[in-house]
């Protein structure tokens, strides 16, 4: 299993490699982008269709508005055609969108709310395969010295700082994102890891640093599995790091059995749990769902997260991917739009388990990568499984995730979110409720801010005067565009 998953892994290429290539730089991706958790389908027929009317309507308004076609496709007109591009394809109006806003920017910034909480519970920083060399970035250490942050006056500039000014510039200054989790993945060792705890802690240092504020939160990570390893290592986090919540992944093999673990394992898994009970940490991210291969599939389902659940009232548990077992699954129910089956394996029984049991207030169904990855591949299935989170958890218990800056900059996912729509039909059918602007500010980050109790009010009132938001006021007046740039692998 193992040898195969290698070679099918090898047959991958990042996605901002092939739009190099091909010069194909669109505002969203037009086929699924791994974030390495699981194996991404080739390009779907209709996604194909969508690429090319895209680039049509690119074309023809680049032209008539005088400006090069890359320069087009970053802007909020680019954005627009994008989701003009997928209604023509799937034939349906998920998304909110008027042709006028492809030639003028006045027609979308009348769409935009004027203030919105956004907060993005899953963001990675990773080693791009391409950094964005914008000037006002690469001298980030020298801004944000003058701007008080006295962890950086004098400090050298070092080549990893491009990812990081890279990670800045997609997060928060090319997206209406006000604040983000940083998030990352065990390993057996610190030095086998891609984005130990104290990097992603180092990173929340400087973001906030930069912006005199709190911007970013970071995740702790912890895998039970590994026994007193384990422990010691979350002793560790605690004490030097200050991490702010966990981050597991029961599927994943880490131990010597090769197996994983149980959420609800009361010997391997409620230790953990007891410990970051007495030392104040209430937040248990776990993802679920899209495994790889060489993960244990079992340990990735939610059957675990009823009685872990249960039995930990007090502690807050965010499945992260909602518990989505993959794309293919989900197209074979959407194939007839959910008439003949509406069963999407694991997300419905998560969503089933929630009704089950009226006391599982504590668990949330967190979007990232599932919502992207649905809504470039089936529209209204991205409302149908959006639909039936909402209507077994409740409006305050989905949270807002991309999972990037794998998928890119946030921006095109807040975008579709934005503008999604329920199909009337899906509502008579199946009971859901209307996707209305007070339902997805609470998805956006109202819910999210009680769990990591922050005050949505206040973080908004102060961003005008955040050193962070002054950073993007600079680029956008320079000329800042988008870089349109995807990170993860395609197909």
């Amino acid at each position: 299993m193992r040898g195969t998953t290698l070679g099918r892994m090898k047959k991958l290429l990042r996605k901002c490699d092939v739009d190099a290539v091909r010069n194909t730089f669109l505002p969203i991706p037009t086929q699924i982008v791994s974030n390495e958790e699981f194996i991404p389908i080739a390009q779907t027929p209709e996604q194909q269709r969508v690429e090319a009317k895209l680039n049509e309507i690119a074309d023809g308004a680049a032209k008539k508005l005088g400006v090069s076609r890359r320069h087009f496709l970053a802007s909020s007109g680019g954005m627009a055609a994008a989701f003009l591009a997928m209604n023509a394809v799937f034939g349906c109006r998920s998304f909110d969108v008027d042709p006028a806003e492809v030639t003028e920017p006045g027609a979308t910034a009348e769409k935009r709310p004027k203030q919105e909480f956004i907060f993005d519970v899953q963001t990675h920083h990773v080693a791009a395969g391409r950094v964005i060399e914008m000037p006002p970035l690469l001298r980030y250490r020298e801004f944000g010295g003058m701007m008080g942050n006295e962890a950086l006056k004098g400090r050298a500039h070092a080549r990893d700082d491009l990812y990081l000014a890279n990670y800045v510039k997609e997060i928060f200054l090319d997206s209406d994102t006000v604040v983000a989790v940083i998030t990352g993945l065990p390993s057996r060792t610190e030095s086998q890891n891609v984005l130990p705890a104290a990097d992603m802690v180092e990173t929340r240092a400087q973001v906030n640093g930069l912006a005199r504020s709190q911007r970013l939160i970071a995740h702790g990570l912890f895998s039970p599995d590994l026994g007193t390893q384990n422990m010691e290592e979350m002793q560790r986090q605690v004490e030097q790091l200050k991490i702010e919540a966990w981050k597991g992944y029961p599927g994943q093999p880490l131990a010597d059995d090769g197996r994983g673990w149980w959420m609800d394992d009361e010997k391997v898994a409620y230790p953990a749990y007891e410990y970051s009970r007495r030392v104040g940490i209430k937040t248990i991210c776990v993802h679920k769902g899209l495994p790889l291969p060489v993960w244990d599939m079992e340990h990735s389902s939610p059957r675990d997260v009823p009685k872990a659940a249960l039995d930990f009232p007090d502690m807050n548990f965010l499945i992260y991917h909602a518990a989505f077992r993959g794309i293919q699954d989900l197209l074979k129910a959407a194939e007839d739009d959910f008439r003949t089956t509406t069963y999407v394996p694991w997300i419905s029984d998560l969503c089933e388990a929630r009704k089950q049991n009226p006391r599982m207030t504590n668990v949330y169904m967190e979007l990232g990568t599932t919502f992207g990855m649905v809504a470039v591949t089936h529209p209204r299935a991205a409302a149908y499984i959006v639909g039936m989170m909402l209507d077994a958890f409740g409006d305050d218990h989905v949270l807002w995730g991309t999972d990037s800056i794998w998928w890119g900059s946030p921006q095109w996912q807040i975008e579709a979110f934005r503008r999604l729509q329920m199909p009337e039909e899906y509502m008579q059918r199946f009971g859901f409720k209307p996707l209305t602007d007070e339902v997805k500010r609470k998805v956006f980050g109202l819910s999210a801010a009680k769990i990591y109790r922050i005050d949505p009010a206040a973080k908004l009132r102060a961003l005008p005067n955040d050193a962070l938001t002054k950073l993007r006021q600079t680029y956008k007046a320079a000329g800042g565009l988008p870089s349109n740039t995807q990170y993860g692998w395609v197909r």
